[in-house]
């Protein structure tokens, strides 16, 4: 089951860091957060009458604290900067079973690269800060763009819970990035569909 909500506005919120605002990302008003209750396998594509072949990876096979990189190349996807990790802190709860990936607190970003074009990208993410998600195409231009516009951290006053649904959709793209400013943020059912 798939609880989605899209909030829209013809105002763009001003941010004291300038460097990281939601205008320097070219968001077209429109910010995506959802909860996805139950593992999804198909996700129907709404422009045609059939269905999109998608992989969705849960992490469940990976062991604790391994850095992840090539391990799902062969399903079409490659891992940059991130890390397998088995939640202690209660902040950051997973979604199913027991590990979820971790962005690199060095550099904020996790970026995942495509052995194939895809045409939609989805995770669930919990995040200690405001998280955006970028797709891009071959050339490394920006193709589209979604944020968690606030922290999710369980047992905290935010209005978006834990394990948000972040989405992106464009034709061709060749990779994404989950980007976070000053914080941690951690990934879970990973799905990119064709």
């Amino acid at each position: 089951m798939v609880k989605e909500a899209i909030l829209q506005s013809d105002i763009i919120p001003r941010f004291k860091d300038a460097g990281f605002g939601l205008e320097n990302f070219h968001l077209h008003h429109q910010v995506i957060a959802s909860e996805w209750q139950g593992q999804v396998q198909a996700v129907e594509n709404n422009t045609q009458e059939n269905t999109r072949n998608c992989i969705c990876l849960n992490f469940e096979d990976l062991k604790c604290f391994e850095p992840v990189d090539r391990h799902y190349e062969s399903l079409g996807v490659i891992f940059h900067e991130c890390l397998a990790i088995q939640p202690s802190n209660p902040a950051f709860p997973t979604h199913s079973g027991s590990i979820v990936l971790m962005g690199s607190p060095q550099t904020e970003l996790l970026e995942v690269s495509f052995v194939r074009p895809v045409n939609l990208v989805s995770a669930l993410v919990t995040s200690s800060q405001r998280l955006v998600l970028s797709a891009y195409g071959c050339d490394r231009q920006l193709l589209a763009q979604t944020v968690l516009p606030v922290a999710n951290l369980a047992n905290s006053d935010s209005a978006i819970t834990p394990n948000a649904q972040l989405s992106v959709a464009a034709n061709d793209i060749h990779s994404v990035t989950f980007s976070v400013f000053n914080g941690l943020f951690t990934l879970d059912n990973f799905r990119f569909c064709t």
